[in-house]
């Protein structure tokens, strides 16, 4: 076996999802602490002792308590090589979620055990589904009150179209929890709200027919609840099929409590069994084989100013075949020329490791010169491959926001242009005008907040925001075209993207079909979607 088939062979690559609040960030931090990458679990300001998430960087971040961003965690866990993508649940930031999950394997979808399936559950779904990437559950919260466990694993199946598995099942919720109960090995493990996760919870290897153990275990009225459900599940449940779990057709389901570290390491032992290595990746309808010996690579994120000593730009790629060396001249395709992949670094968060060499299925953080976009591949010289642009999602709101020290302007066009780049917002030039005055677009509201407090805060920068009616941007399509000529409704505002592209922004599709009617010769074009 070559270096390269050992090293991709042992790469774990795979992203977290979950609504808000259903524990996504405190599993990472314990899949963390298992695999020692940290010491101690942080939490969200408020609790416990006031420490943060280690996956949540930004200030804003640690004020609010919510994850804004993806982060890249990189660790070791036996004789694996994980790399965690850890995405923001709020919806507001969806956006940079489903780029992301173009970077992964596979998903652990966390869902809180009380609440089920949720809004932004659904639509991280309906993504993981198109692209047909393994699903592992999580169901959390098990020592807190919680629906019947048969509901949600229905309500999974009806709302996502795929079959459930589960490995383990729960005795009991809330104050009644005792454990989980694993099926294929027929053992209990024993719950206890006082283990701190820095052991092994040893477990008990205990037949069901054995009445007399189990009552010493769980009790007597647990154990008929329990006797009863497996021989349910046992009767009535989907059989496991491990290619239908790689091809995202059936879901292995765990049940736990990641805040008290239960369920945590057999969810994670078993999940890197049925997960898969690296798989391959598109370019021009061939597949590009991980295993592959030329590197090759695509950009799915930036991200400004995570070092606020350096205040740099910082790449993420996901590699797709081969091994990446350090110093080794590569290839922009977007470009056409050659460029050398300044300072590489291994993630965690915002802190970075200068690396000499990675491999199929790593994530990558690059210094950035303001060469790079969205989407962008780089490869060795000579390979002829092109991966798939990553699409942008339409804006939703939209606001004019202007500068208002005069004296800042290098600052506020500096900031604006930066974290457009990042993906976080779109920005729209007004035609013949300055930087002084731009028109910005975000998928939900709550991105003109970080971008207010990101401004100040890494910029120094203060402006004027006036939030405006639109909800509509086309692209117009025609080539030659005198836009003070056309006939539009008041409201309707032309405006052009950081490339020059001219576009029209409208506060309601009637507008846009006004336009259309009244001007035959106008081409509109949508925003490409996921």
């Amino acid at each position: 076996m070559s270096t390269i088939e050992k090293e991709v062979s042992r790469r774990r690559t795979f992203a977290i999802i979950s609504h808000p609040d259903a524990g996504k960030t405190t599993l990472t931090e314990k899949l963390l602490l298992y695999g020692r990458a940290i010491q101690s679990a942080g939490s969200v300001k408020g609790k416990q002792n006031d420490k943060h998430a280690v996956s949540d960087w930004m200030e804003i971040e640690k004020k609010r308590g919510i994850s804004i961003t993806s982060s890249v965690l990189q660790f070791e866990y036996e004789v694996y090589c994980i790399n965690i993508l850890d995405t923001p649940g709020h919806q507001d930031f969806s956006e940079d979620t489903y780029r992301t999950l173009t970077a992964a394997d596979s998903v652990v979808m966390v869902i809180d055990a009380a609440k089920g399936i949720e809004p932004q559950t659904r639509k991280l779904f309906r993504v993981c589904a198109m692209r047909h990437i393994p699903i592992f559950t999580f169901i959390n919260k098990m020592d807190r009150e919680a629906r019947d466990s048969f509901e949600l694993l229905d309500e999974l199946e009806k709302e996502f179209g795929i079959g459930t598995y589960p490995m383990n099942w729960p005795i009991g919720c809330g104050r009644d929890f005792k454990g989980v109960f694993d099926r294929e090995k027929r053992q209990i493990l024993t719950f206890s709200d006082a283990h701190s996760g820095g052991t092994r919870i040893k477990a008990i290897e205990c037949s069901l027919e054995d009445t007399e153990k189990l009552d010493s275990l769980i009790g007597e009225y647990s154990r008929k609840a329990l006797v009863d459900e497996i021989e349910l599940l046992d009767g009535a449940s989907f059989d496991f099929d491990i290619d239908k779990v790689r091809s995202g057709e059936l879901s292995p389901v765990f049940f736990g409590s990641a805040l008290n570290n239960f369920g945590v390491e057999p969810f994670l032992e078993n999940f890197l069994k049925m997960t898969t290595a690296p798989l391959s990746y598109l370019s021009n309808e061939e597949k590009i084989s991980p295993l592959r010996e030329e590197f090759s690579a695509f950009v799915f994120k930036i991200q400004a100013n995570m070092n606020k000593a350096h205040r740099d730009r910082i790449t993420f790629m996901r590699i797709c075949s081969g091994k990446f060396e350090r110093g080794k001249e590569y290839y922009h395709v977007q470009s056409k020329r050659p460029i050398k992949l300044s300072r590489p670094g291994q993630m965690m968060a915002q802190e970075r490791e200068v690396i000499d060499e990675a491999y199929a299925g790593d994530i990558i953080g690059v210094f950035d010169p303001g060469v790079f976009s969205i989407g962008d591949t780089v490869c060795e010289k000579g390979m002829k491959v092109e991966y798939a642009g990553i699409p942008t999602f339409a804006p939703e709101h939209f606001a004019v926001i202007e500068q208002i020290d005069a004296l800042k302007r290098k600052q506020f066009a500096k900031g604006i242009t930066q974290i457009a780049r990042e993906g976080a917002i779109q920005m729209f030039f007004i035609p013949e005008s300055g930087m002084e005055r731009v028109y910005v677009g975000v998928v939900g509201m709550l991105q003109f907040d970080v971008l207010e407090f990101r401004m100040e805060s890494e910029y120094g920068v203060k402006y004027r925001r006036t939030d405006t009616p639109h909800s509509l941007v086309r692209y117009v399509m025609n080539e030659d075209i005198d836009f003070s000529s056309l006939n539009l409704m008041q409201n309707t505002k032309w405006v052009q993207d950081v490339n020059g592209r001219n576009l029209l922004l409208f506060t309601a599709e009637y507008e846009m079909n006004w336009a259309l009617d009244k001007n035959p010769q106008l081409i509109l074009k949508e925003f490409s979607q996921m």
